[in-house]
């Protein structure tokens, strides 16, 4: 019998380009090439995709983060499904065959918000990991909030900044914001992978901070600050018409002089670790849990997720939010969680191809 082909998409058009070449090598490395034909797509950070060359370095090193080899051949994704189109200048287009599955392992804007999601659609393509809606709603944070707070789910108190409130009416949206009361978290309403974040204590840090996630979003997200642990807990979809299952929870750990879990702790130093299972009750394990299967169907998730809570001193859970594409490494979050769940990294691989070959295509 022939192979599966899986086309595993990665880089892409925003800050989080790095971390998902990160992930895709770990899909790589993972992936059982007796069972499945890859293709490795590159997506520049201008929009291009290539097919990547074997060149395309993946890994971190050092501090250098890697991004995508624009030297292979330039590609196209025609709309009726007959596969990857490679060309180069002056050359007859080449077809590459027919795609069965994609493996998106893209994180942020142009990629985890239902933009690719909708072009694979259009295309009649199937893909692993959520569908349009849910992971445009679960890439807008004021958005993810808003459903799940009408799901019941436990949701912090936050002010929205938009663009225009905050060029013509800065005063108010201060006013607004300050009554949450210091410190504050200030975050890209739609970026991920912790960039663009920074935590305020007062009113010029407030402004600055917002200036800062400005440069990934002109829409910002001011967040309470909320006394207690970082729980973690890995949603993953069930074939067939169980419902879907929730791994151990973890607890995110950071070490040395970062204040929160930013983008240097989680990937360029040794400042993050993972307490797994988390050093909490049992029967708030299960509730947390619970509540993650719960944020998970309310967005009507697909595949796979990581939904993140904190774990207050008085035993309150609070969700703070939900991630349709997690980070993908082996040693990232969510594939840890699934590891200690009895579920390995490569069975990992298997299971969400498997789980986008069984979707139907059309609307779910």
């Amino acid at each position: 019998m022939s192979k599966v082909r899986v086309a595993v998409v990665f880089g892409g058009r925003n800050s989080e380009h790095a971390v998902s070449l990160m992930g895709a090598g770990s899909v790589f490395e993972a992936i059982d090439r007796d069972k499945y034909d890859v293709v490795p797509v590159g997506i520049a950070r201008d929009g291009r995709w290539v097919l990547a060359p074997g060149t395309q370095r993946y890994a971190l090193e050092g501090s250098d983060l890697p991004e995508v080899d624009e030297s292979g051949a330039a590609l196209a994704l025609p709309f009726d499904a007959s596969g990857l189109i490679a060309y180069e200048p002056g050359e007859v287009p080449n077809t590459l065959g027919e795609v069965d599955v994609v493996f998106p392992v893209l994180h942020g804007p142009y990629g985890e918000d239902g933009t690719i999601q909708g072009l694979l659609e259009m295309a009649g393509v199937r893909y692993v990991g959520s569908g349009v809606l849910a992971s445009a709603v679960g890439m807008d944070k004021e958005f993810m909030k808003t459903v799940l707070a009408g799901a019941g789910l436990p949701v912090g108190r936050y002010v929205v900044v938009r663009d225009r409130d905050w060029r013509h009416d800065r005063k108010r949206v201060l006013e607004d914001v300050e009554e949450l009361g210091y410190p504050v978290f200030v975050k890209p309403a739609r970026a991920g992978s912790s960039q663009g974040i920074s935590k305020a204590h007062d009113l010029e840090s407030l402004e600055a901070a917002i200036e800062f996630a400005r440069e990934h979003d002109p829409k910002v997200l001011v967040e309470a600050a909320i006394v207690g642990r970082e729980v973690e807990c890995a949603v993953l979809e069930s074939l067939g018409d169980e419902p879907p299952q929730a791994s151990v929870p973890g607890e995110v750990l950071v070490r040395g002089d970062h204040e929160f879990f930013d983008f240097e702790a989680k990937y360029i130093g040794d400042d993050m670790a993972l307490s797994v299972p988390a050093d909490i009750p049992a029967e708030k394990a299960e509730e947390i849990r619970a509540l993650a299967v719960r944020a998970f169907e309310a967005l009507g998730c697909e595949g796979l997720s990581r939904v993140d809570f904190f774990y207050t001193p008085s035993g309150e859970v609070i969700f703070n939010e939900i991630n349709t594409m997690p980070g993908f490494t082996a040693v990232s979050v969510a594939p840890q969680l699934w590891a200690a769940s009895g579920l390995p990294y490569s069975a990992l691989v298997d299971r969400l191809i498997q789980l986008a070959l069984a979707k139907p295509q059309g609307l779910r």
